[in-house]
């Protein structure tokens, strides 16, 4: 809660379109909800506290200050708080295949790595580019590969971003196959088409649309459900609830951009409060700085940035 109560700092603190929260999120790796001077921040512990702190010292400059982009930028560079959330993690987190040996790149990914390796269940939880997907499937190779695993599962919920699955042809594991080429590329990267294709033939690699999981028990099993922000509340109640003995599930997503029928709330949104305090489950939160595509790719993102500062201010 932000006090005094005033609805015309409050409008200055978040600003047009609360486009500052937004610029505070993508900057920090958390989401931001709020209603009135109530603020609801969701993120790892250190980042929903520095949040907090960063939000009311913003709060407190709007008695004077027009808050501005240019001003929070400022703001957070003055504060170092994004360098002291950057936990320095050990450089020789690795994943070994027989094909490759693939390092982490930066802190985050690093501390993804060693939380998946430490713990049954996990969540990735950031922008498309920061990795999440790839490093899940390359530490399911490698767990299959050493034999602590006897199958690795591939699971996505049958929810399309304006596209119509009913239109596809064949069944719904087909119509599903092409939202999962993602992880499919990272497979086919790691151990061959010939062997992905001959594992999915003998069912060690499995497809399963999430509205077949239901009824099921994972043994020794290695799980990802990916694009897990369009999940329901009782989907991914459902999807946590089969996972069996000598298996580790790791859940990805993306809570901005969420393709749910209006009025649906997302599972992965509900169950980072559910969980969060849970011991033997992680979470990691990726910021937009953790994306590791093109170079290119970080510079259209701040071009598109930029365009809406302008577009908003015009």
């Amino acid at each position: 809660m932000l006090e005094p109560q005033d609805n015309e700092r409050l409008s200055n603190l978040c600003g047009q379109f609360d486009n500052h929260l937004r610029q505070l999120e993508r900057r920090l790796g958390v989401e931001i909800n709020n209603r009135g001077h109530l603020f609801h921040i969701i993120g790892d512990r250190d980042s929903v506290e520095a949040t907090g702190r960063i939000l009311e010292e913003l709060y407190a400059m709007t008695d004077d200050t027009a808050v501005s982009p240019e001003v929070v930028h400022l703001h957070l560079q003055a504060s170092g708080v994004e360098e002291l959330l950057e936990e320095e993690i050990p450089e020789h987190v690795v994943i070994r295949t027989k094909r490759c040996l693939i390092k982490p790149r930066g802190a985050n990914q690093r501390r993804y790595v060693r939380q998946i390796q430490r713990n049954d269940v996990n969540f990735g939880i950031g922008p498309a580019g920061t990795g999440k997907t790839y490093l899940a499937v390359a530490c399911a190779v490698e767990a299959l590969e050493r034999d602590q695993v006897r199958r690795v599962v591939l699971v996505r919920p049958a929810v399309e971003a304006g596209e119509n699955l009913g239109f596809l042809p064949g069944d719904l594991a087909q119509k599903v196959d092409p939202y999962l080429r993602p992880l499919y590329d990272a497979l086919f990267e790691m151990l061959g088409f010939e062997k992905v294709a001959k594992l999915i033939e003998r069912n060690v690699i499995e497809v399963a649309p999430l509205a077949f999981m239901r009824g099921r028990t994972l043994n020794d099993a290695y799980i990802i459900l990916d694009e897990a922000q369009n999940t329901t509340i009782e989907q991914m109640k459902m999807f946590l609830t089969r996972i069996g003995y000598g298996s580790t599930a790791v859940i990805t997503g993306d809570v901005t951009q969420i393709d749910l029928p209006r009025g649906k709330q997302s599972g992965l949104r509900h169950v980072i409060d559910v969980l969060k305090d849970e011991e033997d489950i992680s979470f990691t939160f990726f910021k937009s700085r953790d994306v590791v595509r093109h170079p290119l790719v970080g510079k259209i993102l701040d071009a598109y940035e930029a365009y809406e500062h302008t577009s908003q201010h015009d």
